[in-house]
């Protein structure tokens, strides 16, 4: 039997709202021990966050981290699956998208967790050395 996205998934993930300032988000994610954030407003996913996105387009361009806003620089619209979808289709999917993870949202648009690389080794392969360094850490 095919196992959906909502067994496998990291529930409550981290968010930020929009107008979170670029240094607390820094700081959520330190503390959370994480390397991205999704962006909501008002509970809905309006984008993602990465540590990555931190360096290339706001430290890069020279941006003040206690004035930029995370909607200012995070990846808007980002690609999704939902709790019903096959780990199949999205393993599928990160492949086609080259992702390290999926923002999961429920079929009226609420963030209800997100699904990882690491989630999805374990998920497949738990024996494999990768699955091993995926469930000692985390998924950043």
């Amino acid at each position: 039997m095919t196992r959906r996205v909502h067994e496998v998934m990291t529930g409550n993930p981290v968010t930020v709202e929009k107008l979170t300032s670029l240094a607390e988000a820094a700081r959520v994610m330190r503390d959370a021990d994480i390397g991205d954030v999704l962006v909501v407003d008002e509970g809905r996913l309006r984008g993602i966050l990465t540590d990555r996105d931190l360096v290339v387009r706001a430290m890069a361009d020279n941006r003040d981290p206690a004035e930029t806003t995370v909607q200012a620089v995070c990846t808007t619209d980002p690609v999704t699956v939902g709790p019903d979808d096959g780990v199949d289709e999205a393993i599928a999917l990160m492949r086609r998208k080259a992702l390290r993870r999926l923002p999961v949202v429920s079929g009226n648009g609420g963030l209800v967790g997100v699904v990882s690389l690491g989630d999805l080794v374990v998920e497949q392969d738990p024996g494999s050395a990768l699955a091993a360094i995926a469930a000692a850490g985390h998924d950043s």
